[in-house]
């Protein structure tokens, strides 16, 4: 493929990255939760209205909306709904957890935090929120991340209520399922500043990177998603949305560019990103017009009391380099740890007899062998790992048994441990005595091999090893 000179092209591209947090939804004490039922408590209809934003003006894909005449019904669940999120009911106080969330990322990406932040409504026009809106917040502006290739400057950090999930269209009527709307989504939007399409990959990871650091980030697929804005000289702004995938973006980001340079659009566009690589055109691109204050919420001062109770997250990058020099891990080993959240600090602390490097392997490397040699795909519990961790501390099973006893574990079973008990050196060494007398002439490695059969799960095999070679 010809390789595109983006300089040249006068390329342009800033990235806009959505987060959802996870414990409750923005403005109600309704749980961050996907619903599990099949049928609905109660479904809502409603269509779509263009209304004059705080320019007094229509906004122009409101209105490219509202023609189509669509449909929107709404699936609404009790354990996971409420009359906020329905427009039925003025929006409880804001989600302080979250709120918080925002304050530290903005802390970590060095931005300006808004002393009083004012709440907004933003007119939606694909249906995805029952009232016509959604809430969002600016939260900091004039922050900026470092990459391989220079500063990136991020324009704003807003803190907003994610959209309801489109489960069905045939289309005239679109269905919405409520359970993901009101949950609190981060918006981060960058400046102009990405140079070509790798560096909008590398951009979009570092910072998914910091947004993975802050304890309240919600993990799994579709939590967090990524938009590309994008433009070339003598070419309208576009905007590609839908990015899962960030191995996708220098593909696509190459795709759209090479679309403008051979037919240009009139005005500004929404594309969506599709599985081959290519975009495909959602609507025309929103104006100024869709934005107008919210009436009924208060602004929200930000004291220097509240932010002096902030503290930024520790980077998962310094967490993984910190792991590796205090417990002398792997990069690789580290970096899961810190991936997987599985508690190792913890636990190095409640059994200090145990060398780190063990407590990682039951935590990290123990359930992988599983997968690859045994086919165990059941997700181990946490009680699992805490009855391999304390019982090798309190030395009722040694540290060959720790596959066996996980094995079981992952059947449902309770070991007894009577069969892992650890053998006196007399008693290893009579058996061992044995098994050469009776395999006289055998090489060492034969002999190993029959006392790993008749001492596993008791002995270790280092310890095995050496008495052999006492005795030969």
């Amino acid at each position: 493929m010809e390789k595109l000179n983006y300089k040249k092209l006068g390329f342009k591209a800033g990235l806009e990255i959505h987060q959802q947090l996870d414990g409750k939804k923005l403005f109600c004490k309704c749980p961050v939760k996907t619903n599990k039922k099949e049928t609905p408590d109660l479904t809502i209809k409603r269509k779509i209205r263009a209304v004059a934003g705080e320019s007094g003006k229509k906004d122009i894909a409101a209105l490219y909306e509202e023609k189509k005449d669509k449909t929107f019904i709404y699936e609404f669940y009790q354990d996971c709904n409420c009359l906020v999120e329905i427009d039925e009911e003025p929006p409880n106080n804001i989600n302080q957890d979250s709120l918080e969330a925002a304050l530290q990322l903005s802390l970590l990406l060095k931005a300006k935090i808004e002393p009083k932040i004012k709440i907004m409504r933003k007119i939606v026009i694909d249906g995805s929120n029952v009232s016509g809106f959604q809430r969002t917040m600016l939260i900091s502006t004039n922050g900026k991340i470092k990459t391989s290739k220079g500063t990136v400057k991020i324009e704003t950090i807003l803190l907003e209520e994610e959209a309801a999930k489109k489960i069905a269209s045939n289309g005239k009527d679109i269905t919405y399922r409520l359970d993901r709307l009101g949950v609190p989504l981060i918006e981060i939007a960058t400046s102009p500043d990405i140079k070509d399409p790798e560096h909008a990959k590398e951009t979009a990871e570092t910072i998914g990177m910091i947004l993975r650091s802050i304890d309240l980030t919600k993990r799994g697929l579709g939590t967090i998603r990524q938009d590309i804005n994008l433009s070339i000289k003598n070419s309208p702004r576009i905007e590609i949305k839908g990015f899962q995938d960030l191995r996708s973006i220098p593909k696509i980001t190459e795709y759209e560019t090479k679309r403008l340079i051979n037919d240009p659009p009139k005005k500004g566009e929404v594309r969506k990103a599709e599985k081959d690589l290519t975009t495909t055109f959602l609507r025309p691109l929103p104006g100024k017009a869709r934005m107008y204050p919210e009436t009924d919420h208060k602004e929200i001062e930000i004291t220097g009391d509240l932010l002096s109770k902030i503290t930024p997250p520790e980077l998962i990058t310094e967490r993984t380099l910190n792991l590796e020099r205090k417990y002398n891990l792997s990069p690789q080993l580290a970096a899961e740890i810190v991936k997987k959240k599985v508690g190792f600090i913890r636990y190095t602390k409640e059994f200090p007899r145990l060398s780190p490097k063990i407590i990682a392997y039951i935590l990290v490397e123990a359930p992988k062998e599983l997968r690859s040699r045994f086919h165990v795909t059941k997700k181990l519990k946490a009680s699992d790992f805490e009855f391999i961790i304390e019982n090798l501390n309190s030395n009722k099973i040694p540290r060959d048994a720790i596959l066996d006893v996980f094995l079981k574990l992952s059947k449902g079973l309770h070991p007894n441990l009577t069969q892992y008990s650890s053998l006196s050196d007399k008693e290893i060494e009579k058996t061992i005595e044995t098994i050469i007398a009776e395999n006289q002439g055998a090489p060492f490695n034969a002999l190993m091999g029959i006392a790993m059969s008749k001492l596993k799960n008791r002995v270790e095999g280092k310890k095995i090893a050496e008495t052999i070679k006492k005795f030969t």
